[in-house]
């Protein structure tokens, strides 16, 4: 059993160049693939790699992806910008020559924005932010195969459970199918009581006509062709649960099916224990569709 639930989270973290990250990814249930970014401003460019990373992996559920930045701490190092500085000699002594004004001192210079930088304002080149970014997607990927397993396990739990209502629907079946009310002598004197019953609400049915009716009401209780379809489709979902992928749509029609035969078998019911049998089924089918929801 391979089934995958849409529920899960994960995270992972990272750190290049001066910066540390964190990616976080959660899923709930979706009936298609919704995938939802959080980028910090100035990352725009993540944002095609990273949702070509969330389809390679999911194929139905409602994503959240956020990834959350933090400049880590420097050791207060300063770097003086020679080319600023050189840009700004140049300036003043323009200056002084237009005007005669003194050039500026060495401490004036160094207050010039610029001209003096600590360590996180060194500009990046692209060689290094395309290696940072690089490694942004490594981590999301790693984030993404936890979020994966994350959803795989609790994919084994639902499909226990699943797993669990489809033998009771198969065991519910079994006993209308044994069921003593659809023993032949039992829907003789059932038959016998309606057609007593018809007689006495009217004379004015011909003995063909009476025959016609006790052939309609034999056949309108006969549940044979439900049980062989529900059968059919216990067969079909414990197939579906061994499939590879995502089956949680093929499930998902099944609990149709297995709801329009529950729901035929308890409008044909005519005893009062394949009724309640009936009631039942549709209690189970009704959680078994409940399960299959959270499946990818």
């Amino acid at each position: 059993m391979t089934i995958s639930s849409m529920t899960g989270f994960a995270r992972a973290d990272g750190s290049a160049n001066g910066l540390s990250w964190t990616w976080e990814a959660r899923s709930v249930n979706g009936r298609g693939l919704d995938v939802r970014l959080r980028l910090p401003p100035g990352y725009e460019a993540l944002e095609i790699p990273a949702r070509e990373a969330v389809a390679k992996r999911l194929v139905r559920g409602n994503v959240s992806v956020t990834l959350a930045i933090e400049k880590q701490q420097t050791n207060g190092a300063i770097r003086l910008n020679e080319q600023v500085l050189a840009d700004v000699v140049r300036a003043a002594e323009r200056v002084a020559a237009l005007s005669g004004a003194t050039a500026p001192d060495a401490a004036q210079l160094l207050m010039i924005k610029g001209v003096l930088e600590t360590a996180d304002q060194v500009s990046e080149d692209a060689e290094a932010r395309a290696l940072r970014e690089r490694a942004m997607v490594q981590s999301l990927e790693t984030a993404l195969d936890k979020l994966t397993e994350a959803r795989r396990a609790e994919g084994a739990r639902i499909g226990a459970v699943i797993n669990e209502q489809i033998t009771q629907i198969d065991e519910l079946a079994s006993i209308v199918r044994t069921s003593p009310s659809r023993a032949p002598e039992a829907i003789k004197a059932r038959l016998k009581d309606a057609v007593t019953r018809l007689i006495d609400a009217t004379t004015a049915l011909d003995d063909d006509r009476l025959h016609q009716e006790a052939v309609l009401i034999a056949t309108r209780a006969d549940v044979e062709e439900e049980l062989q379809r529900l059968t059919a489709h216990v067969a079909a979902a414990r197939d579906i649960l061994n499939e590879r992928g995502a089956v949680g749509r093929k499930l998902d029609f099944l609990a149709q099916e297995f709801n329009r035969e529950a729901n035929t078998l308890c409008s044909k019911a005519n005893a009062v224990d394949i009724t309640r049998v009936g009631l039942q089924l549709k209690t189970v089918i009704d959680q078994f569709r409940e399960q299959v929801q959270n499946v990818e």
